[in-house]
């Protein structure tokens, strides 16, 4: 199995020179991949990259004046996109049906399938970027630690710092690939991919199973096979999540140049902020739990979907967490370090008795946050009560039953 990481690194001691020639290049090449995304979008989103470069190959170095190796890597730039894209039309089939209404004469959430065709304009890359090819066009320098990167003015060799960075020069367990070249607030950075060979993770081998429920109240409530709770508050985030919002109002009510300024300022730095909290979290939770760990999540694909019984100025703190991107992180860090997650389905994970598996919705009380077994008589808190379960459906699947999951009918016999 290969993981893939992204290694972050700042660029130093830029001279005014260099800088002139990142940037030309950078802008030439976001002339060029809305080139081609215009040549994609008119020609029914042919994706191929051998028949993209015989079209496009000798207009990409005589308009822009790319290099062989750039050329190359715009079309690659372009497809990769379209397929992202292509990706998450597919991973959101659902929208409001209004011919179709519910028993109160409310619209529905209606699956629909979508493809490119779906699109109204092609593709547009709007900030200057530049993705250069190792070897070709970049190379790291051993001898001054250094990296040499390709400009349409030619090589440019540049200072940069980078913590931890000599853990990936081990060239017999990392191998570098393609390094993204950007600019933001008047400084330069380069996203580098690292790629390390793992062996494959075997679920039967995890000596740890821990059920991970995702929540606004606790972001993570984790529970182990020692009967061991973790509970990470979400208070904190709330209140910063609600900040942004009421700072958004004020802005959007302003409507001026600068207030529209001022909200795409605040929207970047929320964003960078839940990352933030989210690698932190994701590397506490590996950390602590060690090698060999089986963490399950709950299958949160659509949930999302069902907001609309959710009191509308409450909806914004139901689906403004980035849960996908927890899921995400913590994924890569669970690989690089022995060991792996797995989905299982949500359905009925907050409402089975973790004692005697009876499931009755009616046992849990959301405004308490309890649940109440009207059967056996036990009693927990819902948050850790869906982690249990979570935990459980996890222990089915590391002694080889492949797709766990509750079945109310079974848990009424």
């Amino acid at each position: 199995m290969d993981q893939t990481v992204t290694v972050k690194a700042k660029l130093l001691n830029i001279d005014e020179e260099t800088a002139h020639s990142f940037m030309q290049t950078m802008v030439k090449y976001k002339d060029a991949c809305n080139f081609i995304s215009q040549y994609v979008f008119n020609h029914a989103f042919e994706l191929k990259q051998s028949k993209l470069n015989k079209a496009l190959y000798r207009d990409l170095r005589n308009k822009f004046g790319l290099k062989s190796q750039m050329a190359q890597s715009a079309i690659k730039t372009v497809i990769a996109r379209y397929k992202t894209v292509k990706t998450q039309l597919k991973q959101k089939p659902y929208r409001y049906d209004t011919g179709k209404k519910d028993g109160k004469g409310h619209a529905i959430w209606a699956q629909t399938f979508r493809n490119l065709s779906w699109l109204w304009y092609p593709i547009q890359f709007k900030r200057p970027q530049l993705d250069l090819q190792r070897n070709r066009d970049w190379s790291y320098l051993s001898s001054t630690k250094q990296i040499s990167l390709n400009t349409l003015q030619g090589r440019k060799k540049v200072d940069f710092v980078c913590k931890s960075f000599d853990q990936y020069l081990d060239s017999d367990k990392w191998k570098f690939g393609t390094i993204k070249l950007l600019k933001f607030r008047n400084q330069w950075y380069m996203h580098l991919s690292a790629t390390v060979s793992l062996p494959k993770y075997q679920p039967e081998e995890a000596e740890h199973v821990v059920g991970i429920d995702r929540g606004l109240r606790f972001l993570a409530s984790c529970y182990d096979e020692k009967g061991k709770t973790l509970l990470f508050n979400g208070q904190k985030a709330l209140r910063t999540r609600r900040k942004y919002k009421k700072l958004r109002a004020q802005l959007q009510a302003k409507g001026t140049k600068s207030a529209k300024r001022r909200l795409k300022q605040i929207g970047q730095r929320e964003n960078r902020w839940m990352s933030d909290v989210n690698h932190r979290l994701t590397k506490t939770l590996v950390d602590h739990y060690g090698a060999n760990t089986l963490f399950v999540l709950e299958d949160l694909t659509d949930v999302r979907f069902a907001t609309e019984k959710t009191a509308k100025d409450k909806r914004y703190e139901m689906v403004s967490w980035a849960f996908y991107q927890f899921e995400q992180f913590l994924t890569y860090k669970a690989n690089l370090n022995s060991s792996a997650i797995v989905k299982v389905p949500a359905k009925y994970t907050s409402q089975r008795c973790p004692q005697c598996g009876r499931i009755r919705k009616e046992n849990r009380d959301h405004q308490l946050h309890l649940y109440v077994c009207d059967r056996c008589g036990y009693k927990s808190n819902d948050d850790r009560l869906a982690s249990m379960n979570i935990q459980f459906l996890g222990t089915l699947y590391r002694s080889g039953e492949e797709a766990p999951q509750f079945n109310k009918q079974a848990s009424a016999e």
